[in-house]
């Protein structure tokens, strides 16, 4: 396995995204998720990425005793990061990461970002002044690198990255249906960090799953290729980009992690003919109007919606319904609202909770009433 180019201590370009843990009777299933990273280091890997609103907080504890507990400290990296809603002040932030170490069971963190940064929640970490506070635990070796991660246009990245230099790695939304969508400017995003010299994590590098399960037109395409899963075109479609330190992938069973891995342990960028397939795939998607939701669900987890809507599953089946045509997507609608404790679309206040940690910034109060349209009517 090759040394990153960027950074020695990274194993390949291939990271464990720790949102999307096996789950079991509302917890994390510790016997998968520690065959998935026995298999994942193995394979000669080493990076793993989380954070505390990850499953709330689950996805740090469970790295803690599934990892942290089972191996050397020299034989994975950790990345986790300081995010909005966990500190208001800037004595908050020491406390905050002390129990992030605790939580992960290790003494340092080997990547530290500044969490799904935008023009907003911008400003609240330089007020807490998050970003010298952070870069003194480097100093004090609690963090060995320090970076952020990024949801906005491209402008607001240039602005960050020139007034803190000393940010050392940014990770990206960044896939090929958003290379060039004009909400995430994915392309001129890493544009910026070519520009001040960063190198990029990737994260949705298959869209939250919508480049996996592909509409039939779409998948068509790729089929005709005659090579590897759908997956596997996504992953390596971030990775041929020459200013990507680690592409990360967020894994929920055996199955995505062995597929994963066979597509970036021998890692080849696309082919001509494979990106022009890509293309075709973009323009499928352009066609459907989907709603570009990722299933982070930041909308529920973070902003307490005081209805209980399940937001990203509703839009899963919204796109269901838009990309297949078919009655399953009302069928699930349906079970998703099954004992009463979760809220309809329709049951929005429109409160906008859930719009003001979004990183796609998705009008979700007018999608919902979208959403209430076609199901509920």
């Amino acid at each position: 396995m090759k040394e990153s180019i960027f950074f020695p201590e990274i194993h390949g370009n291939f990271g464990f995204g720790c949102m999307r843990l096996p789950m079991r009777d509302g917890k994390v299933d510790y016997d998968v998720f520690m065959q998935m990273a026995d298999a994942f280091i193995d394979a000669g890997f080493n990076y793993f990425d989380t954070a505390h609103g990850y499953l709330g907080g689950l996805s740090e504890t469970a790295i803690g005793d599934c990892v942290a507990k089972r191996y050397d400290r020299s034989r994975f990296l950790l990345t986790n990061k300081l995010t909005e809603p966990y500190f208001n002040a800037q004595e908050d932030i020491r406390p905050f990461i002390e129990k992030q170490l605790g939580w992960c069971k290790v003494d340092y963190f080997d990547f530290y970002l500044m969490h799904a940064q935008d023009k907003n929640n911008y400003q609240k970490f330089k007020r807490c002044k998050a970003y010298e506070t952070a870069y003194r635990f480097k100093e004090e070796g609690l963090i060995r690198h320090f970076g952020i991660s990024f949801h906005d246009k491209a402008e607001v990245l240039d602005r960050i990255l020139t007034e803190h230099p000393e940010v050392e790695i940014v990770q990206i939304q960044f896939n090929y249906v958003d290379y060039e969508d004009a909400s995430v400017e994915s392309r001129k995003v890493y544009e910026v960090c070519e520009k001040h010299g960063k190198p990029v994590v990737v994260m949705e590098p298959v869209k939250g799953g919508s480049l996996v399960n592909l509409p039939k037109d779409a998948d068509s395409i790729l089929r005709s290729l005659n090579g590897g899963s759908n997956a596997s075109y996504a992953l390596r479609f971030a990775a041929s980009f020459p200013n990507m330190a680690m592409v990360l992938s967020g894994m929920s069973d055996m199955a995505q992690m062995q597929d994963n891995i066979s597509a970036m342990q021998d890692f080849k960028p696309l082919s001509e003919e494979e990106m022009a397939a890509v293309r075709q795939v973009c323009g499928v998607f352009k066609s459907l109007n989907l709603i570009p939701c990722t299933a982070c669900r930041y909308c529920i987890e973070e902003s307490q919606c005081p209805k209980g809507i399940r937001i990203p599953d509703l839009f899963a089946s919204m796109n269901d319904h838009e990309a297949f045509h078919n009655w399953n997507a009302g069928y699930y609608y349906n079970n998703i609202l099954t004992g009463g404790s979760h809220g309809k679309a329709s049951d929005c206040i429109k409160c906008g909770k859930c719009e003001r940690v979004c990183p796609q910034h998705l009008e979700i109060r007018q999608l919902l009433q979208s959403v209430a349209k076609t199901f509920e009517s």
